[in-house]
């Protein structure tokens, strides 16, 4: 196994003391520390959604009053962004892998701190995507993939359900990027946008402290169990008929991507972003244009939809701790399909009311198994190498959903084609998660994947 020095920013952390340190207060026989990981990283989850990504829209309606910038214009930033993270991606999840986490985290939220105060003085549209592009790599060195590999590293038998809880943040943020929102029309932009830099600094910062990569470094277990224990624990699930889903197996990054599995959850998750990204972007502007709706009953029902993903996150994605996560996501994708269909061909509010459930529901269970079941498969050694590349793949998804129902209505006037286009493609993205089988360990022959029986069909 690799030494602190080699995986994480600090020697000290190496230390058994350094939990107690950091916290001032005694962890050992109290709340296992992985817990903490978990709630830092949601915080700083919040601050990425409710700061940034939930209120963009926001930003961009200011900057379009401001300079009069065509809407193409302004989301071509967005949609860079996402461009940007998902080739970044092989090299922060190496860069996590190697120097770990905290110092990675470190080095991205600093970026999107001093991003979001450059972008308080943009004056035009050159610097705008500069000063976005920053915060957008600061974003993502400092958040979602840096988080899910800390939380990986601690968590086994839990996984599912600390995967689901660190990116609560985000859905949270969501809740309250309204405040954002409204900080931008009363306030201005340009003091929001300095604001927010400051508080990235102040609040985000600081929490990387605690951002270690494995219980390993620091003298602790995984699920804070040592092995005698995790055999009860094992011996405890077969009495109650729980079998483990999970394997000490690790891959490397290329013998995972020389699996079928690899692809299948990589395509599975990009074709789940087609209906992420096309709501996030979209579905506002779809109620009040196409349907007629207020912004106030608009916004009530993106609320009503960001309420149910946090339904699934807390409790959706703990049934992964206990039955197949491969199934539940295989459900999730019908549920994306079919409540797209509803919001796309019927103007009634139980329609709607049922998209938001639906997608709500969805998109939080869906999210956080989905890494789970790649830490599942292919081991905690290389998750972030490995979960690096597969963002090259999932970022088409992102990208190409808000820009294909972008283009679609341009062309018809209306959502109904692109949101049923985009059903589809979710419905078709279920059978890349049926053939996400787990994979041999690496050590055995081999052709691709070959099904390997379990009680809850091989995830």
């Amino acid at each position: 196994m690799a030494t602190a020095s080699k995986t994480d920013d600090s020697a000290e952390a190496s230390s058994p003391e350094y939990p107690e340190r950091i916290l001032g207060a005694p962890t050992r026989g109290r709340f296992f520390f992985g817990w903490y990981i978990v709630g830092a990283g949601s915080v700083i989850q919040f601050l990425v959604g409710a700061l940034m990504n939930q209120a963009f829209g926001g930003y961009a309606a200011a900057l379009t009053d401001h300079f009069g910038w065509s809407r193409g214009a302004i989301s071509g930033a967005f949609s860079l962004s996402r461009v940007e993270s998902g080739i970044l991606g092989p090299l922060q999840g190496w860069m996590i892998d190697k120097f770990g986490p905290r110092a990675v985290m470190r080095f991205g939220l600093s970026m999107f701190a001093i991003g979001f105060i450059l972008f308080s003085q943009t004056q035009n549209l050159l610097t705008f995507y500069a000063f976005f592009a920053l915060m957008a790599v600061g974003a993502s060195l400092g958040g979602f993939l840096s988080i899910t590999v800390a939380v990986v590293g601690w968590f086994d038998r839990a996984r599912s359900r600390a995967l689901g809880i660190s990116q609560l943040g985000f859905a949270a943020g969501g809740l309250v990027a309204s405040g954002t929102i409204l900080a931008i029309t009363q306030v201005g932009w340009r003091e929001t946008a300095f604001v927010s830099g400051i508080l990235v600094a102040v609040i985000g910062l600081p929490l990387t402290t605690i951002m270690v990569r494995k219980p390993e470094e620091i003298g602790l277990h995984v699920d804070g169990m040592d092995e005698e224990q995790r055999a009860a624990a094992r011996a405890a699930d077969a009495e109650k008929g729980r079998v483990s889903t999970s394997t000490e197996v690790d891959f490397t990054a290329g013998q995972a991507m020389r699996t079928l599995s690899f692809w299948t959850i990589s395509l599975g998750h990009s074709s789940a972003l087609f209906v992420v990204g096309a709501v996030m972007v979209h579905l506002f502007l779809h109620l009040t244009e196409s349907f007629g709706y207020s912004d106030a009953k608009a916004a009530f029902f993106i609320g009503l939809m960001t309420a149910f993903q946090i339904v699934g996150q807390v409790g959706g994605a703990s049934l992964g701790d206990f039955i197949s996560k491969r199934l539940i996501v295989i459900a999730c994708m019908g549920m994306h399909a079919v409540g797209l269909l509803l919001v796309a061909h019927i103007n009634a509010e139980w329609a709607v009311v049922a998209f938001c459930v639906l997608h709500g529901t969805a998109w939080g269970t869906r999210g956080p198994l989905m890494q789970a079941i790649r830490a599942d498969y292919f081991g905690r050694s290389s998750f972030g190498t490995i979960m690096g590349f597969s963002s090259m793949i999932v970022m088409i998804g992102t990208t190409a959903g808000p820009f294909m129902a972008g283009v679609l209505y341009d062309k018809y006037g209306s959502y109904e084609l692109a949101f049923t286009i985009i059903a589809f493609i979710a419905a078709a993205g279920s059978v890349f998660f049926m053939l996400s089988w787990r994979p041999k360990p690496p050590s055995l022959p081999r052709s691709m994947d070959t099904p390997l029986p379990d009680a809850y069909g091989g995830a």
